[in-house]
């Protein structure tokens, strides 16, 4: 049996045993595992009466997000999420280079629509549809816009994602999380996937339409309500929201009883953070994956967990590393990118640097962000950054030091409540844990938080650091004694 045949096996076999459980639920109501699979059915031959093709969807986090998902796949048609926090320029790349002949959603933008020559219809958006050439076999086309402000889409089949979901569904079988929250966007791959992980466990899923993270605002207070109000078994998050809630925990805040797996993906976590959630009781999980291996790659999971590693592979990959320490990855995989020609290479380069240890792996930080001090001392900035970001005072930090004789530290505090004093604090304690090459022997406060609305966060949250180095090139100069060129 494939993947994709055990998915919907496991959704039947639910209806059957659990058929008054709850499926999905927004704040616009609920659908119960007896009428899911008619539902989504219903929603895939509208799909193909219309002669669709390639599906985007636009539409904010709920249920219905995920019910067209479903019905995208059941159709065997190809689903392009388009992201909340991508530019017009962004979405017409999108629209243009996926093919995308149908738009489920109402865009802020009719005139792009319209130039793009989408008609409005009682579905959506519509045009006649045509091929651009991408692999046979795509499921879900993930666009990631990297280091650069062009998004990529990474073409995935169904195998693959339905592959990693059933691995991440037996690594917290033991737990038997039957309350999923969704908090990040449901267009980012890594909740999409925790989805049908849940629904592969016959959990109830719940889709807040506001969950307190707004791009790269954190309202809070919400998400503190959010997350009492419906006491979820499963979370995940990234390291940004695991360290907001241990600073309200530290505060205060009630935090809910019911947690049993929080997994957290998507950037390096500080030790400190995962050291204190542990002192909390929270049971949260480090991992690692991309999305061109259709998220999670390996995970700390009950039974197998170190800390300061982000777990074994998940059965369904194996990983190596290369002569110079990138990490390799064999099993669930992207298809190809669009636009470009298929790799037939057996192992993945996953363009991150690694170290393995009795199966564990150890994420040292991108392999291209890697930088060499005026000393000659190899340093992986990402390393630097958890351990900045890991005090209260730090929200976002960037870290350069290629052929300087100190490395340089561009800072954005948490909040105006925290002073210089508390941020020289938070460097000299992150240096007592750092070995000198990486410490940081000068900082300067940023003039704004990084974000991609000002095109210095990528669309996946990860830092554009030679953007954001060149626009603060002259006072990162000026932070040194010397005419030293960046």
């Amino acid at each position: 049996m494939t993947a994709l045949e055990h998915f919907w096996h496991q959704l039947e076999q639910h209806v059957q045993q659990r058929p008054d459980k709850i499926a999905l639920a927004d704040e616009q109501g609920s659908i119960a595992y007896a009428d899911l699979s008619t539902e989504v059915q219903q929603r895939a031959e509208r799909l193909r009466a219309l002669g669709c093709r390639c599906v985007a969807l636009a539409l904010n986090n709920g249920r219905d997000w995920l019910l067209w998902d479903l019905a995208i796949l059941r159709a065997g048609l190809t689903c392009v999420p388009i992201a909340p926090f991508f530019t017009a320029a962004q979405r017409r790349h999108l629209l243009h280079t996926a093919g995308v002949d149908t738009l489920i959603g109402l865009p802020d933008d009719g005139v792009l629509m319209r130039e793009q020559g989408f008609a409005s219809t009682s579905l959506g958006w519509q045009r006649a549809p045509f091929g651009v050439g991408m692999p046979a076999g795509t499921a879900k086309i993930t666009f990631t816009s990297g280091t650069t402000g062009t998004p990529k889409g990474v073409c995935l089949s169904a195998e693959a994602m339905l592959q990693v979901a059933d691995s991440l569904r037996d690594a917290c079988s033991s737990l038997d999380p039957q309350q999923h929250l969704i908090l990040l966007p449901l267009a980012v791959l890594l909740d999409n996937l925790g989805a049908y992980t849940a629904l592969l466990n016959g959990a109830s899923i719940t889709v807040p339409a506001d969950s307190g993270l707004h791009g790269s605002q954190l309202d809070m207070p919400r998400l503190l309500q959010v997350l009492n109000q419906h006491q979820p078994h499963s979370l995940i998050l990234v390291p940004q929201l695991l360290q907001a809630l241990l600073q309200a925990a530290d505060a205060g805040a009630p935090l809910p009883q019911s947690l049993r797996f929080i997994a957290v993906g998507g950037g390096r976590v500080a030790p400190a953070l995962l050291e204190r959630a542990t002192q909390l009781g929270l049971p949260v999980f480090e991992g690692y994956g991309l999305s061109e291996c259709a998220s999670v790659v390996c995970l700390n999971r009950p039974g197998y967990q170190r800390a300061g590693t982000v777990g074994k592979p998940l059965p369904h990959v194996d990983i190596k590393l290369a002569d110079d320490g990138e990490i390799l990855v064999r099993g669930a995989r992207a298809l190809g990118y669009l636009g470009e020609p298929a790799s037939s290479d057996e192992y993945w380069p996953t363009g991150d640097l690694g170290r393995l240890e009795d199966g564990y792996l150890s994420i040292l930080g991108r392999k291209k962000n890697q930088f060499i001090t005026a000393y000659g001392r190899n340093v992986n900035p990402e390393w630097v950054e958890a351990e900045l970001t890991s005090h209260p005072a730090i929200a976002q930090v960037l870290v350069y030091g290629e052929a300087l004789p100190t490395n340089l530290a561009l800072i954005v505090p948490r909040s105006t409540a925290f002073s210089v004093d508390d941020i020289t604090q938070a460097i000299a304690r992150a240096n007592s844990e750092l070995p000198d090459y990486a410490q940081i022997g000068a900082w300067l406060t940023a003039s704004e938080p990084f974000s991609a609305a000002n095109g210095q966060l990528t669309s996946n949250g990860r830092l554009r650091r030679n953007y954001i180095i060149e626009h603060y090139r002259p006072a990162l100069l000026g932070l040194i004694n010397e005419d030293i060129a960046l």
